[in-house]
């Protein structure tokens, strides 16, 4: 009796909770987005209307669906104009856009954001290795959230002070228990390791990401840099539950720094005293100062398959090609050697579109198609333009296709951008916001092989992040620059 008392009593409060659950809107209900996270109970829906949000939120143990407007039919306009931008804190060393360090479980789920701007909060490492600067975009910590369907953009752990040994997880920064990191598009980000992802004593399950473009450097002189361009492991949260690592498109990473055994290791990967499982990722294109783009340090083990990897992997079904994206967004061209080269059992099988057929974005037949794209999970991402990774000696582009650096650089309010091109062809030179927005056009014309300059004036455009991108018959790149006015 008192058994069937308790399981009574069990199923009457969830159900009772779900009942009681209800949607509080910003700003509508409340202007921000935490004073909502504040007013909420477990199951409660924070629904966001577009708009910029100048918060540093935390969860504070609400197990709650924190969500933009996306949830209603996955419009991914919805991601890139509602955005959480944390270069405001309140205490500048709680400076993450988002914190879910108090238990949270699964349900406590973050959908739909553009989040921007933050540096990280001071945290206290949890087995004992000293005070770090973390996560710069989001900080978990003993929780288990889910992280998908964001851009996670231009956000930095990098910086230092009295008593901290260095920083990292510009994009995000996990600990101690296993999130769900899956669908985002990690990019831009920067650290002194772990450029987009610090996975520490997790195992979490990272699925069908975009990670391009993040970098570890040394930001402070005399900081040690410990690897990782676009992930960062080292161990696992319990035995036999390791990272997993699947479908994720990883690209265009870099690392560099010195003051550790791992310093400049790892462009694209980097695994620390622990073993990782992963399959049907691309790993292409990423830049280390030292060794390959997969760094395995202290006994660090990667079981990788099914996967293209610049350079090689050893592994079942690994490839060493050129992806093939297309123009934007990583999307695979139909040459691509990545579609439907992925691991063939059905449990990894991309969604049906036309029987037998996989739905767009992926391609082929509904065997998994290796990247962001592919797998069970696949959908599209943010809309943020994402081009390809910046020329590097690795591209194998041709010496006389070039992009460089526009001059001066930061600018106010004119900037000069030089290229070259190897033959007669269409030229498309544009400038995107640091959201992806396209706001110039400069060149659209066919144009003959040789040497370019071009005048761009942001006289009516605000301060901040630019990218400009060069798009010809065969290549694309980008490059950032800022605006100081």
């Amino acid at each position: 009796m008192k058994a069937f008392l308790t399981i009574f009593t069990v199923l009457f409060v969830s159900l009772f909770s779900k009942i009681n659950a209800i949607v509080i809107n910003v700003p509508a209900d409340y202007s921000t987005i935490q004073e909502a996270i504040n007013t909420s109970i477990n199951g409660d829906t924070v629904l966001v209307a577009s708009g910029t949000y100048y918060e540093n939120i935390n969860f504070r143990g609400k197990n709650i669906l924190l969500s933009s407007y996306y949830i209603f039919n996955e419009d991914v306009s919805y991601i890139s104009n509602t955005i959480i931008n944390g270069s405001q804190p309140v205490h500048q060393d709680t400076a993450s856009c988002v914190l879910i360090v108090s238990g949270e479980d699964s349900s406590a789920t973050l959908q739909g954001f553009t989040l921007t701007g933050g540096t990280g909060t001071k945290w206290i490492d949890e087995h004992g290795a000293g005070t770090y600067v973390e996560g710069g975009g989001i900080l978990i910590a003993y929780s288990t959230p889910t992280i998908k369907n964001n851009l996670i953009i231009n956000n930095e752990a990098i910086r230092t002070g009295s008593g901290i040994t260095s920083a990292g997880g510009g994009g995000i920064r996990a600990g101690d228990e296993r999130p769900t990191i899956i669908n985002n598009v990690i990019t831009s980000n920067s650290g002194m390791y772990g450029g987009g992802i610090v996975l520490n004593y997790t195992g979490a399950y990272v699925k069908n990401n975009i990670v391009y473009n993040n970098k570890v450097y040394q930001a402070v002189a005399g900081a040690p840099t410990f690897g990782g361009g676009g992930i960062w492991i080292n161990s696992n949260f319990a035995f036999n539950k390791p990272n997993i690592l699947e479908n994720n498109t990883i690209v265009g990473n870099s690392s560099s720094g010195s003051g550790s055994s791992a310093a400049g290791k790892g462009g694209g990967i980097l695994v620390w005293i622990t073993t990782v499982q992963a399959k049907n990722n691309i790993i292409y294109n990423n830049n280390q100062t030292s060794g390959t783009q997969i760094a395995l340090v202290n006994g660090g083990l990667l079981n990788l398959t099914h996967s293209l990897v610049e350079g090689g992997w050893t592994g079942t079904g690994n490839i060493d090609v050129n992806p093939n994206f297309e123009l934007s967004g990583f999307y695979l061209s139909d040459s691509s050697a990545c579609i439907d080269t992925g691991d063939p059992d059905s449990l990894y099988n991309d969604p049906e579109g036309d029987p037998g057929m996989g739905k767009w974005p992926a391609k082929g037949t509904i065997r998994n198609d290796m990247g962001a794209y592919g797998g069970p999970m696949s959908k599209q991402l943010s809309e943020f333009v994402i081009t390809s990774v910046e020329e590097s000696g690795s591209n194998n582009y041709p010496t006389n296709f070039k992009l460089e650096q526009n001059f001066p650089n930061p600018f106010n309010p004119t900037t000069k951008i030089n290229y070259e091109i190897s033959e007669s062809q269409l030229v498309t030179l544009k400038i995107f916001d640091a959201i992806g927005k396209e706001v110039a056009t400069l060149v659209n014309e066919e144009q003959s092989s040789g040497k370019y300059g071009v005048i761009f004036s942001a006289e009516n455009l605000p301060s901040g992040i630019y990218f400009y991108q060069l798009i010809t018959k065969n290549h694309f790149t980008t490059k950032k620059m800022m605006l100081l006015k």
